[in-house]
């Protein structure tokens, strides 16, 4: 399993206000979702109605699978006709394998410890 997240900087020249900013990020934000089915949160700049840093994530089997559709979001970014692509950053971080079949990873329950075990003769 690989977990790919970009980092995007935004700059929105036409923004005056944080309400400005708003509708251009969150209209971007839904396009990528629901385009490309990854997650998206801005995770910067909250405060600077000039300024917005997206985090952008999505999960595959593949690496390449994650580096296509995040240099898809990329791209996607750097048309927007209302903001700027100022800065990017990928990473796709591999998450290894399970060695265990899920279903027979248990996981301790209390309810099912015997009291007598517990007792001291």
């Amino acid at each position: 399993m690989f977990v790919g997240v970009l980092r995007v900087r935004l700059s929105i020249p036409g923004a005056r206000s944080l309400k400005d900013k708003r509708r251009v990020v969150l209209s971007f934000k839904e396009r990528l979702a629901a385009k490309l089915r990854v997650s998206v949160a801005e995770v910067g700049d909250l405060d600077n109605p000039g300024l917005s840093t997206l985090g952008i994530a999505v999960v595959s089997n593949e690496a390449a699978q994650c580096d296509r559709v995040l240099e898809e979001a990329a791209h996607a970014a750097g048309t927007l006709a209302n903001a700027i692509l100022v800065d990017r950053s990928t990473e796709i971080i591999p998450m290894g394998t399970l060695q265990n079949d899920i279903t027979k990873t248990r996981l301790h329950d209390p309810a099912e410890d015997d009291p007598e075990e517990d007792a001291e003769p």
